[in-house]
């Protein structure tokens, strides 16, 4: 199929019209958005995080939703567009109104991350660049003055994240806030045309001026001040007034849940379903342990697994090679096989992240491609051997076929769908769900028929089942399965939960933990959006029979782009 054939184009309507208008206003409103769509003209700005700044969001999707309802769809693509728009903007709203979005702070995805993360995607190649760089570094002060003035506001009305979540980024402000923190080792290292290497550093590049050089080190302080000033606000006056309990209750789980699958789940259904699950889980890996070592218990596979020097490495610059060529051999493999998949998407970057908070994650390519995909991994500090029967599913999640076909595909669709459906609406149920579910796929199409990939795979799966008990088991207080102990969930009954099930690094697991604490239904909704897309595929393959082709349906759903649950469900089934 050739990438033409692959672009399909139409006329656009007026409801993309005014979806385009909406995006365009959130450009304006958030400069970040702009830089992770690789677009220009905000290279130095932050968005308000201030609670006026919230208002505004909350008045652009008011005024959006206002316009969509004197239309009417004129074809399939307006329908989804339609049905999305009003899910996801009627449900900002929704959270709008709970002045939770006030306080917002946890481990990984807050405004304490998102201000220094920025940096990540900035481009470094010329001397405006850095220019750009160091003019954001000096705005940093300001985006730090609104987020804390949402979070006293948010104090004020009796709404603070639990004391574990502020402790957590205290601890990562002051790191950002050292001298040899972030931005001052940034403004330090900055050179023109940085070739990365192996280890995802930076090579010497040419110096930059002297001037440039001196408004980055000066931004750099200032950015370092501002994360102190952070630091001192949080312990100083939210440190007292945050809770100590993490559980967050049925009323926000229910609209959290909701905003990140983009359907409303039974959840006492669902936490049933992954006690199941997980048990079902647990009984494959014994089946591949048998094969890995007969008469092995899983603990034992993996000490058999551990111990082969064939699927070790050491030291970081190791894992990125052995990442980008895991990530090239799957582009290559299943494009046009499998997939499609249009040359300019073949191009994924794997790297080592610049932070050591754990994790691995994906960036989505430019608007023109010119800056390609990215698979990052955070490194916890002090952590330099890694296996990789443990992660390569991890690889096919990240990059082909998961996130990156998935991003890639919508950023490429630009004939197809406008540019919120392209750009601006990403749901993690359907994103992380989609993730999950070509992890299963790729073991289906043979991929992971080594007996060692195949438990990496069947622990990725059972960490995820086990999210599902723990997220909605924890927060929601229920009762412990009696497999796993007895009363009511707790932090401390979910920490050891977690460790029976999570085979990971203490740093890793740590890391989790509090993240499912502070991110509540976010964790779920990779199991969960794997179940709807697998309930999804597994009707349309009753309905069409014979005729089912499974390269067919994935290139439609992806071409969709990133929408609710619910939202997939209408365009697919109808």
């Amino acid at each position: 199929m050739t990438n033409d054939a692959l672009k399909p184009t139409r006329t656009p309507t007026a409801i993309d019209a005014v979806a385009d208008a909406y995006t365009n206003r959130l450009l304006e409103l958030d400069p970040g958005f702009a830089t992770e769509l690789g677009l220009p003209g905000h290279e130095t700005e932050y968005r308000d995080y201030s609670p006026a700044g919230h208002d505004a969001m909350a008045a652009a999707a008011r005024q959006t939703l206002d316009q969509l309802a004197a239309l009417e769809p004129e074809d399939g693509v307006d329908t989804t567009t339609l049905h999305a728009m009003r899910e996801r903007l009627g449900l900002e709203l929704e959270l709008h109104a709970t002045g939770w979005n006030l306080a917002d702070l946890n481990n990984i995805a807050c405004p304490a991350q998102n201000i220094r993360a920025i940096f990540d995607l900035m481009p470094t190649a010329t001397v405006e660049q850095w220019e750009h760089i160091a003019g954001r570094l000096a705005n940093v002060p300001a985006a730090m003055d609104g987020y804390i003035e949402s979070l006293r506001a948010g104090a004020g009305c009796g709404l603070v994240a639990a004391r574990r979540q502020v402790e957590n980024v205290i601890e990562q402000a002051e790191r950002h806030a050292a001298e040899d923190g972030f931005f001052v080792t940034l403004a330090a290292n900055a050179r023109l045309d940085r070739p990365e290497t192996a280890d995802g550093g930076a090579e010497t590049g040419s110096v930059l001026p002297a001037d440039t050089a001196s408004r980055l080190a000066d931004g750099a302080q200032s950015a370092r001040r501002a994360y102190q000033s952070l630091t001192d606000f949080l312990r100083g006056e939210l440190l007292t007034a945050a809770p100590a309990k993490d559980a967050v209750g049925r009323e926000r789980y229910e609209l959290a849940s909701r905003a990140f699958l983009g359907s409303a789940v039974d959840l006492e259904e669902t936490y049933a379903w992954g006690v199941e699950e997980l048990e079902r889980i647990i009984a494959e890996q014994q089946q591949v342990a048998e094969q890995i070592n007969p008469g092995a218990g899983i603990a034992e596979a993996k000490e058999v697994l551990n111990a082969d020097p064939a699927r070790q490495l050491q030291g970081t610059a190791a894992l990125r090679d052995w990442m980008q060529e895991l990530a090239d051999k799957a582009v290559a493999e299943l494009a046009g096989v499998h997939f499609d998949i249009p040359h300019i998407m073949r191009t994924l970057e794997c790297r080592i992240a610049p932070t050591q908070e754990g994790g691995i994650y994906y960036t989505g390519p430019s608007e023109d491609f010119s800056r390609p995909g990215r698979m990052w991994w955070s490194v916890p500090a002090g952590e330099a051997s890694f296996t990789t029967w443990a992660q390569t599913t991890t690889v096919y999640h990240e990059g082909v076929p998961g996130h990156h076909l998935q991003v890639a595909t919508a950023t490429y669709q630009s004939g197809l769908l406008n540019t919120w459906r392209r750009n601006a609406c990403w749901v993690s149920g359907h994103g992380e769900g989609w993730a999950l579910y070509a992890e299963r796929l790729m073991d289906q199409l043979g991929y992971l028929s080594d007996p060692g990939d195949r438990m990496g795979m069947l622990d990725g799966q059972r960490m995820r089942a086990a999210r599902v008990v723990f997220d909605i088991g924890v927060h929601l207080e229920l009762q412990i399965p009696p497999a796993w102990g007895q009363g009511t969930w707790t932090s401390e009954t979910g920490l050891a939960f977690l460790q029976q099930n999570l085979d990971i690094s203490a740093g890793q697991l740590d890391f989790e933990f509090n993240r499912y604490l502070g991110w509540p239904g976010q964790a779920p909704s990779y199991k969960i959006g794997q179940r709807i897309w697998e309930q999804i595929r597994d009707e349309c393959r009753l309905r069409e029979g014979a005729d089912f082709d499974l390269r067919a349906f994935h290139t439609q759903a992806l071409n969709l782009g990133s929408v609710g649950l619910d939202s997939l469900k209408a365009a697919l089934l109808g």
